[in-house]
């Protein structure tokens, strides 16, 4: 297992944003090829296909409004029926953009989130007034039976330059680190479990597990089973100056490790989580956070239970720069 090299990789990058892309779903249902190893999904017995899609819509829309009303820029693309793409709603896996103009395309473990990849969204933010410069494409990795799903997989500490990543069916170790090569992070690597049926399985991705704030990090350090691999994780964050708000694998199961810091109007702060992921959080917990920030709780339930994802992984960062005019 590789251990973090501890380098001075200060990228004076801003770790929060002020813009978000989104994909509101057209016919949103639990995936089952995602479920082989997304042990959070549950089939909601009972409800029609259509019925959940239009519950999922609801919280979306309510998700995007709450955004707004604090100042969050939103660029919300429609998906298209034309493909079959359940978890269309959770971006955040399939590409990543970056504040040199950069984007990342990444390749993905399931067959039908490969076609979420869609070239017209690059379009739009253009529209929008982004700039991008260059294309990085991993995804022919999939082709071979390697993934790496972005900021799922990647937790990224953009400020001080490291990238964390749990090993996973959909995180390869070599992808991971040709990604900070290519990019100059500086890899923290390490596996991470959860219980499920009495046995111990990798944690599918490293965002369900942890957030990394400006100035706080959000962690179940429980899961990671390996004690140095542990005290390695703690200690990389530690030194660079980030308060650690450790939660339970009980609170991992309600998504209390899926947030988002983004910056809303007048630069304030905002740590966005699930409705479930506050209700699990302890009074001392939700101190702690507050100390540093505003938390937005959005209501996901629908979503969290078919998609077996949350707030974080909906909200693809937008870290592009805007085009001179």
């Amino acid at each position: 297992m590789n251990q973090v090299q501890i380098t001075d990789n200060k990228k004076n990058m801003n770790q929060t944003t002020n813009a978000i892309l989104m994909i509101r779903p057209v016919a949103f249902r639990m995936n089952e090829q995602t479920a082989v190893n997304n042990y959070y999904q549950k089939v909601l017995d009972g409800l029609l296909p259509a019925t959940v899609n239009a519950k999922a819509q609801q919280e979306f829309d309510a998700f995007v409004d709450q955004l707004l009303g604090v100042g969050v820029q939103v660029i919300v693309v429609d998906d298209t029926t034309e493909t079959d793409t359940p978890d269309s709603i959770f971006p955040n896996n399939w590409i990543s953009f970056h504040e040199n103009g950069d984007v990342v395309l990444y390749p993905m473990f399931a067959e039908n989130r490969r076609l979420e990849r869609r070239e017209d969204i690059l379009d739009i933010l253009e529209e929008e007034g982004f700039q991008v410069n260059e294309i990085m494409d991993y995804s022919s990795a999939e082709t071979e039976g390697f993934f790496l799903e972005g900021t799922g997989s990647i937790v990224l500490d953009r400020e001080n330059g490291k990238a964390y990543c749990a090993l996973s069916p959909r995180a390869d170790e070599e992808l991971f680190i040709e990604f900070c090569e290519d990019f100059e992070y500086s890899p923290v690597i390490f596996e991470a479990f959860q219980t499920v049926d009495s046995a111990r399985k990798l944690i599918y991705h490293t965002n369900v597990m942890m957030c990394i704030g400006d100035t706080f990090a959000v962690i179940c350090a429980d899961c990671i089973d390996d004690k140095k691999e542990r005290k390695m994780v703690l200690d990389s964050l530690r030194g660079d100056d980030k308060e650690i708000i450790l939660i339970t694998e009980s609170q991992l199961n309600n998504f209390a490790g899926n947030m988002l810091e983004v910056i809303g109007a007048n630069e304030r702060r905002y740590l966005v989580m699930s409705a479930s992921a506050y209700q699990c959080l302890t009074k001392k917990q939700i101190a702690q956070l507050e100390e540093h920030l505003t938390i937005l709780k959005v209501n996901l339930d629908t979503i969290e239970a078919c998609g077996g994802g949350s707030a974080r992984c909906m909200m693809a960062e937008i870290f592009l720069p805007t085009a001179s005019v």
